[in-house]
């Protein structure tokens, strides 16, 4: 990891630090509960307006139609085009996520 300085003391680094966001993310098939990542200072809406294909989220939670869980993983990328809705779940447990 390198740390660069500039002139008034403000620090660079390679590392990019992240916050995790509890989320409820609809797909065109499944419902999604995890985490996404956002910069620190930035909104959840600046993630989903980046020009990527995919939205990584971890601790993923896939529900069925009829809210069965079928599959739960560590990680996973969503295609952003497949995302109906999303919404940031604040103050409350996201179900099936420690």
């Amino acid at each position: 990891m390198s740390i660069e300085y500039d002139e008034k003391g403000k620090f660079y680094t390679d590392v990019v630090t992240k916050l995790p966001v509890a989320a409820v993310i609809q797909t065109t098939n499944h419902l999604v509960r995890g985490f996404i990542h956002i910069r620190q200072g930035e909104r959840l809406k600046n993630e989903l307006e980046k020009d990527e294909i995919f939205l990584a989220v971890t601790n993923a939670v896939i529900h069925g139609v009829d809210d069965k869980v079928l599959f739960t993983a560590p990680f996973m990328a969503v295609k952003r085009a497949q995302i109906v809705w999303i919404m940031p779940v604040e103050g409350e447990p996201v179900e099936g996520i420690s």
